[in-house]
């Protein structure tokens, strides 16, 4: 049974403003080629770290929401711990948007 997820990747773009697109093509196709059916693309720019931890000071945002299969997220997720352009990963399954029944109004007495 597939599941509805969001993949949010910060990439090392230091150095490397200009090929951010191809980056995001390449990480997209890997996304597709792990079988993963992707929804949306959102590109976030570049954002600074709110406190360094590491090398880098900044790293630009990715956002996929993709439909895949439960252990397919364990297979991305060390597929892209070993790409060095991807700096940091974090996955969350998305849960299905039911309808409410719209509320009901009180009485005025």
């Amino acid at each position: 049974m597939k599941n509805r997820y969001e993949a949010l990747l910060v990439l090392n773009s230091q150095g490397k403003e200009d090929t951010i697109k191809e980056i995001i093509d390449r990480l997209e196709s890997d996304f597709q080629k792990e079988g993963a059916q992707i929804e949306q693309v959102q590109k976030m720019d570049k954002r600074q770290f709110s406190y360094v931890a590491g090398a880098l000071d900044a790293g630009y945002y990715v956002n996929f929401v993709f439909n895949a299969d439960p252990q397919l997220i364990g297979k991305l997720r060390s597929k892209f711990k070993l790409d060095p352009e991807v700096y940091r990963q974090s996955y969350q399954r998305l849960t299905e948007e039911k309808e409410k029944p719209p509320k009901k109004l009180a009485k005025a007495k």
